[in-house]
């Protein structure tokens, strides 16, 4: 398994499916929530149907006679941890923003990434058919466990440089100018500098690139970055303060920063 962490938007989710898309693997997808438990990550039963069965029994079948039909593949809910590892096809298992489960929750994890199975009390213990690629990301909102770790190879990916962003803006950008191009990879840089509630992602950076192209706009000037820095940035508080940075200081924020 490798561990991806970094600020949020630095392509960690496209990372994983990237791979899967030059592997030609099938991408399983958790995306962990504080609350995740184990019904949505690996497997519950499908309750509901469980009942109808009982009812058609009728009053006539003893609970041993349908307690090992009520436990079977028919009633089982598989989720993404358990679908990965039952997979007879390569997959790529994603399980994105790990650091917000609770540290309680880690634990469902740590016997899929140390032995690929997982024990299903009512039907014994499903081991792995093959073993999947594993990608676990982390915007670093809090510490993940030691025994989590220690079953991951680290990875950390940070916000691109310069020449790295102006190359992915021309290359996801249809119509982009290569000055224009350069030009938003400095101001982005500029701004990354602040001292912001949240920073522009790189998603967000090719957000602005866009509607810069779509507006026909070839050199951002202060009223222009100030008419569409929403685009770029999601906090009111963050707008206002860069807002005043284009006033006060144009020939930085205009693309002159290194």
């Amino acid at each position: 398994p490798v561990l991806v962490e970094g600020p949020a938007g630095t392509g960690k989710t496209q990372l994983a499916k990237s791979v899967a898309e030059i592997a030609g693997a099938r991408l399983i997808r958790l995306q962990c929530y504080e609350g995740l438990d184990e019904a949505k990550a690996l497997y519950e039963w499908n309750y509901k149907k469980q009942l109808l069965r009982i009812q058609a029994e009728g009053d006539d079948a003893s609970w041993s006679e349908v307690e090992d039909d009520l436990f079977s593949e028919e009633f089982l809910l598989t989720r993404p941890l358990l679908e990965a590892i039952r997979a007879e096809d390569p997959v790529v298992l994603l399980i994105d923003e790990v650091d917000r489960v609770e540290v309680e929750t880690e634990a469902l994890l740590l016997e899929i990434l140390s032995d690929y199975q997982v024990s299903i009390p009512e039907l014994g213990t499903v081991e792995a058919r093959q073993v999947p690629l594993v990608f676990l990301t982390s915007n670093g909102t809090r510490e993940l466990s030691e025994a989590l770790k220690r079953r991951c190879l680290y990875l950390y990916i940070d916000y691109p440089d310069l020449e790295r962003e102006r190359e992915i803006v021309s290359t996801k950008v249809p119509g982009v100018d290569l000055n224009l191009a350069d030009q938003v990879a400095r101001i982005v840089r500029s701004i990354r500098q602040l001292d912001l509630k949240k920073n522009p992602s790189v998603s967000e950076t090719l957000d602005w690139a866009r509607t810069l192209v779509l507006l026909g706009i070839e050199q951002i000037d202060a009223k222009t970055a100030t008419d569409t820095a929403n685009v770029l940035l999601k906090y009111r508080t963050d707008i206002e303060k860069v807002v005043k940075e284009f006033a006060d200081n144009p020939a930085e924020l205009a693309g002159n920063a290194s």
